[in-house]
């Protein structure tokens, strides 16, 4: 704005006043008869061209003073503020998980989406379902919606870091083991961010959608498909684990839970071989030997 006033400005100083005939007056305006004449011939320069140069700065005054209350000025009289930065991406808020929106998280007891070596949130707004998707990668992060709990034939959302910096959302239908791009990308509202080693997005996408093979409807129940892994130029490549988790049951959209999944490095001690061999050295020490 500053430059178009600045412009303008420069444009009124070129051209200069308009002439008119109140400009230079009238016979009377000198006095009477031809005295008065014959001063304004023996002084051009004198009294009328200061007159001139009065009117000229009066009227540029005026109309800056016009210009600025008119463009730069609110209805107060006061300058307009400067909009205060916009923050490029909100940190992803783990406190309503459970409550307003449903969450899963991966990785150490009590992480967070900062933190988890995946984390997906969920919640209804209106017509559409909100994702945020962070997971400890320089690639991509993925959620499938399956109708079962393995990998082909599913809608996939992906949020894709490439070679510039950028986080972007990609639609894929998975075929068998290969995730096939799709063009229809029901996404909307994406914003993403790649910081410290991670990849964080947030998106919307409709709950009813026209159906076809490559994208399901959202109000419907789908088992959660978790993965994130290395990209390529912005092209996704095999995920980081070979067996990804995925939610025991079927997700709702209309239910918000609260669900944590340990990592590989912590459910070693949750598996039934290690608490089978638990209790047997547990009933070893207490009978002890014969």
């Amino acid at each position: 704005m500053a430059a178009r006033a600045a412009a303008l400005l420069g444009l009124v100083l070129l051209a200069g006043p308009a002439p008119s005939s109140s400009s230079w007056g009238s016979p009377a305006a000198g006095g009477g008869g031809g005295g008065g004449g014959r001063g304004r011939d023996a002084d051009p320069g004198g009294a009328q061209a200061g007159e001139q140069r009065q009117r000229h700065d009066s009227s540029y005054g005026t109309f800056a003073g016009e210009f600025y209350d008119m463009r730069f000025l609110s209805d107060e009289g006061y300058p307009f503020p400067t909009a205060p930065p916009v923050d490029p991406f909100a940190k992803i808020k783990v406190d309503d998980c459970g409550k307003t929106k449903g969450c899963f998280r991966y990785g150490k007891p009590g992480c967070n989406a900062e933190t988890c070596d995946y984390f997906l949130s969920y919640r209804r707004i209106g017509a559409d379902i909100e994702f945020e998707l962070s997971a400890e990668t320089d690639g991509w992060v993925a959620v499938g919606f399956s109708s079962d709990k393995k990998m082909g034939g599913d809608d996939v959302m992906a949020c894709v870091h490439d070679d510039n910096g950028r986080v972007r959302i990609h639609h894929f239908y998975n075929v068998g083991q290969w995730a096939k791009e799709i063009p229809r990308n029901p996404a909307r509202d994406e914003e993403g961010l790649f910081e410290n080693n991670r990849v964080t997005c947030r998106f919307k996408r409709p709950v009813k959608v026209p159906r076809d093979e490559t994208i399901v409807d959202l109000h419907l129940s789908w088992y959660y498909l978790f993965a994130w892994g290395p990209a390529i130029q912005g092209s996704i490549t095999r995920h980081d684990i070979d067996s990804p988790p995925v939610s025991e049951r079927v997700v709702s959209i209309y239910k918000y839970e609260d669900i944590f999944m340990p990592s590989a490095a912590y459910q070693t001690f949750s598996s039934p071989f290690c608490l089978l061999l638990i209790v047997a050295l547990t009933f070893y020490l207490l009978m002890g030997t014969p």
